[in-house]
């Protein structure tokens, strides 16, 4: 299992939502405003599912800076041409208050109206934004053994990237309400162990004989091999509110892989818990956040979040030190656990005037760089 050239780059994808300057409410008229967009060199601006939401992805890049440069670039860009027409950008799993029956159509697109023909109601309700990170592997077989050693750390980086509480106009008590939507999915959540490649790709035939999916890109796992890239693409995380935050998931998740890498080339014994306790840690991460105790599915046990935390940077300290990320990254996750993540930011816009629109405008002001 060597490693190619190409291995370990990153790549980030972000999704969000349009929002009116004056009511904060979703505006649904996003193709007018990427009619304006500048897009930065080697990035990628595009519709989403939502006529209320817009797409970003990065250029591949091969260090923190490089992520960095891309997100500030294209945040800015965006931002920049929805304001032009009265309009602001936010990063945030859901809209505060926006109903799904006034979020906007679907974006007219083939590939979408068939999601709708096929899944009905739920792509109706369906009014999230995430934030995406592809890690390259070359090496499909690679791919594979990387993801399951992988799987086990995402409903940490759930509790990291929280950024959904409210819904509907409601505070769901929830850090993560995004995941609760998302998880209705008949193919999400997080997936099972595969022997190798094959049998990856003997599960994809069935799920295309049997009309479970039209295509590999319909598999909504939290972590999957990229139906278009050679890359990993983890998919759990809400969208960040901010560019650190963004850094610091797209950071982390790529030392995941780089330690799952050389754990796999060096055959060493593969933590494959039980999927009930892996529901139950993502539900957990998803219900509380960075507030409450987590989940540790190594150890079988429940532990106080900032000691999971704490487990997750030691187990991808190595990669990070190697790349000169340790102390950027320790910063970001330090801020995290001291100051709150996005969910917990979002209630205290709120409780300064009760007012839901104060939670719009913090997070479009905390969404720009």
């Amino acid at each position: 299992m060597a490693v190619a050239p190409d291995d370990f780059t990153v790549g980030v994808e972000e999704e969000f939502f349009l929002v009116d300057a004056e009511t904060r409410a979703l505006r649904s008229d996003a193709d007018a405003i990427l009619a304006k967009v500048r897009e930065p060199p080697g990035q990628q601006v595009e519709p989403e599912l939502r006529r209320s939401q817009v797409e970003t992805g990065t250029a591949i890049c091969d260090d923190l800076a490089s992520v960095r440069r891309a997100v500030v670039g294209l945040r800015r860009s965006l931002a920049d041409a929805a304001e032009a027409v009265g309009a602001r950008l936010i990063a945030s799993g859901t809209h505060p208050f926006t109903h799904w029956t006034e979020a906007g159509g679907l974006t007219p697109k083939a590939a979408y109206l068939e999601l709708e023909q096929t899944y009905q109601q739920l792509i109706r309700e369906h009014v999230v934004s995430g934030c995406h990170v592809h890690v390259g592997i070359t090496d499909p077989e690679a791919a594979i053994q990387v993801m399951n050693r992988a799987r086990v750390w995402l409903p940490v980086l759930v509790a990291l990237s929280a950024n959904s509480p409210y819904w509907l106009g409601v505070d769901t008590r929830y850090a993560s309400y995004r995941t609760e939507v998302f998880r209705r999915w008949p193919t999400a959540g997080i997936p099972e162990p595969f022997t190798d490649r094959a049998e990856y790709e003997r599960l994809v035939r069935m799920m295309r004989a049997t009309d479970s999916i039209d295509d590999p890109a319909r598999l909504y796992w939290d972590l999957r091999p990229s139906a278009r890239y050679q890359t990993l693409e983890f998919r759990v995380a809400d969208a960040t509110m901010t560019v650190d935050e963004c850094v610091t998931l797209a950071a982390i998740t790529r030392a995941l892989v780089e330690v799952a890498h050389g754990e796999a080339r060096a055959e060493a014994p593969l933590d494959a818990p039980r999927p009930e306790l892996l529901r139950a840690a993502l539900w957990r991460a998803a219900r509380y956040g960075v507030d409450e105790r987590l989940i540790d599915v190594s150890a079988g046990c429940s532990r106080p979040a900032d000691h999971v935390v704490g487990s997750l940077l030691a187990h991808a300290r190595p990669a990070l030190e190697e790349r000169g990320d340790w102390d950027e990254v320790a910063d970001g996750v330090g801020r995290i656990l001291g100051h709150g993540n996005g969910a917990t930011r979002q209630r205290q816009a709120y409780a300064r005037r009760g007012e839901l629109t104060d939670v719009v405008d913090m997070v479009a002001e905390a969404t720009r760089p």
